[in-house]
């Protein structure tokens, strides 16, 4: 399994690089027994504990809470809108780290009801509301173990939407290979398999969630993840006290290795002579400044980033202006190791001297 490398820039504050990391722990074959835990007011109820997904992650920031409580002036059934809950929807392909991504809110405080109806959402934030302020965030964790009820989540979000309730979608995504591999590894079958193969029950569940993870705020790749890196991905995205205007994860990678499946911008660097040819420069990494000086100092180098940066700053603003909160920017090359690096720490400390709460993931490097 790959291991991704980070490297702090500017502005930013980044996990640690993942070299010599243990492998990716197991999976199993389905998420956690519905129940609910408390993030420390209330006391979890009572359920099997087990490891979730596998996953690989390099790199997190220590990011912010989230968006204050919505405020439409509608009536909220006599309860004060300061009191709305903020509230996180979980969901995702089985087996993508549904439940870590849950227990890792918890940890941050957060009120997690794992399973719920998407019916019963609505009266959840409600119940949230009525707590005069002690709980004031709820994730729910909302998946295909609840077929029958799982229709009804679009009228669930639009109630929400109608009460002011500030609301993100978090969407757990993971490659068939991947998702095939930790199913097999525990034994366990697809809850959606029926008498088929796995990969019948996954493509059933990938078509069942398409247009949720189409309203997805966030969506988070865990093919290669394991899971104290998907950990550091919720923390980066969700620990903190105030939310910044919008997030950015600046990716470099190669592309003989694949696209990031999760990333909203793609640059290609492969217009830029490539250091692998240059004897003394092949061993190193875009992070060496030798490497990184040669690549920037190439014909339409700089001219891109300036242009690039520029680009970014119009999108931003349009991302901003439709309430997205995150952005995945992914840089490639060939082999994601020497020009995409060096041009993703730029363009990374351009973002953060802009004030964009920026981190920085070096997915393919050390792959060769």
């Amino acid at each position: 399994m790959t291991e991704h490398e980070t490297r702090p820039t500017s502005g930013r504050e980044h996990a640690a690089g993942t070299t010599g990391r243990e492998p990716a722990a197991g999976t199993t074959a389905r998420e956690d027994a519905a129940g609910t835990t408390g993030g420390g007011a209330v006391p979890p109820a009572a359920g099997p504990d087990r490891q979730d997904d596998g996953a690989q992650v390099s790199t997190g920031s220590t990011g912010s809470t989230g968006s204050t409580t919505g405020s439409t002036g509608k009536d909220n059934g006599g309860v004060p809108e300061a009191a709305i809950p903020e509230l996180v929807i979980i969901s995702g392909m089985s087996g993508a780290g549904r439940s870590t991504a849950a227990k890792c809110l918890e940890d941050l405080g957060w009120f997690v009801v794992d399973n719920l109806p998407p019916a019963l959402i609505p009266t959840m934030v409600e119940l949230g509301a009525r707590s005069q302020g002690n709980v004031a965030r709820i994730a729910v964790v909302v998946d295909v173990r609840g077929r029958r009820f799982f229709d009804n989540l679009r009228e669930s979000l639009a109630d929400l939407d109608a009460r002011g309730v500030t609301r993100r979608i978090v969407f757990l995504e993971s490659s068939d290979e991947a998702l095939v591999r930790r199913f097999e590894s525990v034994r366990r079958p697809h809850p959606l398999q029926g008498d088929g193969r796995i990969v019948d029950g996954i493509a059933a569940e990938r078509e069942l969630l398409r247009e949720l993870r189409g309203d997805a705020d966030l969506v988070i790749d865990t093919s290669s993840l394991n899971v104290h890196e998907l950990r550091a991905k919720m923390d980066a995205q969700f620990a903190g006290e105030e939310e910044p205007e919008l997030r950015a994860t600046v990716m470099s990678f190669g592309f003989k290795y694949g696209l990031p499946v999760d990333a909203d911008l793609v640059a290609d660097m492969r217009f830029l002579p490539n250091p692998h040819w240059v004897p003394e420069l092949r061993p190193f990494t875009g992070l060496n400044e030798e490497v990184s000086a040669y690549v920037l100092n190439q014909p339409g180098a700089k001219e891109f980033l300036d242009r690039y940066a520029e680009l970014l700053q119009l999108v931003a603003a349009g991302y901003r202006r439709e309430g997205k909160r995150y952005v995945t920017i992914a840089v490639g090359c060939t082999g994601g190791k020497h020009r995409s690096v060096a041009m993703s720490e730029k363009l990374a400390a351009r973002l953060a001297a802009e004030g964009v709460e920026t981190v920085v993931v070096h997915r393919d490097m050390g792959r060769e």
